[in-house]
């Protein structure tokens, strides 16, 4: 199955606080479910900045919102479907040059993974989404 890393906060919001755009600058071919891996770095600046974001979009969280030590890095944290590869989106969430619109989001076990750049592939024996 592929995989594709995020960095979190972001990769928890598709998870569990409703972010439906992956803001990326490049297109994708791909469509189908793949699995969010949650990057290994981030920094309390990363925290911050996606903090504020979601504060200045007017974007409601969930009250399990996670603290900065709290989140899960270095591996697989759920699955998400890409639908589409866009342009532009009236999503709250779009802020890039790109984004993949994603739906359908279910979260998994943590799974310890190293991650890699773009999508790659996890073979079926480490999880089953």
């Amino acid at each position: 199955m592929k995989a594709l890393s995020i960095r979190q906060p972001w990769a928890w919001l598709i998870i569990y606080g409703g972010k439906d755009i992956e803001n990326r600058t490049w297109h994708t071919k791909y469509r189908g479910r793949f699995l969010v891996h949650a990057a290994q770095g981030m920094t309390a600046n990363e925290y911050r900045d996606a903090m504020d974001f979601v504060s200045d979009a007017g974007i409601v969280l969930p009250p399990s919102w996670p603290g900065r030590v709290e989140l899960q890095r270095g591996g697989i944290i759920g699955s998400v479907e890409l639908v589409d590869s866009v342009d532009t989106s009236d999503s709250p969430w779009y802020m890039g040059q790109k984004g993949f619109l994603l739906r359908d989001p279910k979260p998994l076990p943590f799974i310890p993974l190293k991650g890699r750049l773009g999508f790659f592939d996890v073979p079926g024996e480490i999880v089953q989404p």
